[in-house]
């Protein structure tokens, strides 16, 4: 029977777009198992007037708050706000900053959206991106050893969101299907600069997520045999021998989430 779960107000009050409070919240709420967060995120919070019309919200919906702001004014707004809510905060970068200021004897810029600049990076990162929207699903093979990594696995073993993953921290990626008696594109076998990685899964991950998916494919589709636990089997067999022969490390997503299996690619680029 399923746990009855606590549901609680997270406040995520942000000067920037907000992903640093989210990944922090999320990864702080997994942590307890009958509790679910109901998130409310407040990006782009950079003035006064736009802070009390959050803390009014939140004085509607006490919880938890969790803020980074780097303007010291708002911040302090924020920390007597709540100390009069009777409601718990905490700047999520403020003690990271002054341990990297204690480290570093030099104290921080305190630049609102220093991580999003469009510097070298961020433009390395949009690339990546094109790349991999381009080389989805074996398109393009001519390009494929302009690509950091290759992706190769059956259908529903995650390469295409794994792919994109990737290639938002930098990361040329291709993905490719594995299909029994329909040979890899010939570009593969030309790549010499990317890492290729086979994906796996058990047979029954594979077909839960394939039942799912069946739902509103073309006509004469034939659902039955893209399900058969038999005929997945036979495919993760070939997938396995086909990565064996060629030398590419194999990455088991049964139990995996995309960001998991991105950090076992990035681990294996690192060797």
């Amino acid at each position: 029977m399923d746990q009855v779960k606590n549901y609680f107000h997270l406040h995520l009050i942000s000067d920037s777009t907000g992903e640093t409070l989210i990944a922090a919240g999320r990864a702080a709420a997994a942590q307890f198992r009958g509790a679910q967060a109901l998130e409310h995120v407040y990006p782009l919070i950079r003035n006064r007037r736009q802070l009390i019309s959050v803390l009014d919200a939140i004085d509607g919906a006490p919880g938890i708050v969790l803020y980074t702001l780097i303007e010291t004014d708002l911040a302090s707004i924020i920390e007597l706000k709540c100390r009069d809510m009777g409601l718990p905060c905490v700047s999520v970068l403020e003690p990271v900053l002054q341990v990297f200021q204690n480290y570093l004897g030099a104290p921080n810029r305190r630049r609102v959206g220093a991580q999003h600049a469009m510097n070298e990076e961020y433009f390395r990162r949009i690339d990546a991106l094109n790349f991999t929207m381009d080389h989805d699903d074996g398109q393009l093979p001519a390009d494929f050893d302009e690509a950091d990594v290759i992706i190769v696995g059956i259908s529903r073993t995650s390469k295409t969101p794994t792919s994109i993953y990737l290639a938002n921290r930098g990361i040329k990626t291709a993905n490719i299907p594995i299909v029994q008696d329909v040979p890899l594109p010939a570009g593969l076998d030309k790549a010499s600069k990317p890492l290729v990685v086979g994906l796996i899964a058990s047979v029954d991950r594979i077909a839960h997520v394939r039942q799912n998916r069946i739902l509103g494919k073309t006509p004469g589709f034939q659902g039955e045999l893209y399900t058969d636990r038999a005929l997945i089997a036979e495919e993760i067999k070939y997938a396995r021998t086909l990565c064996e022969k060629n030398g590419w490390p194999l990455i088991d997503v049964t139990r995996r989430s995309i960001e998991e299996t991105a950090a076992a690619i990035l681990a294996l680029r690192s060797k």
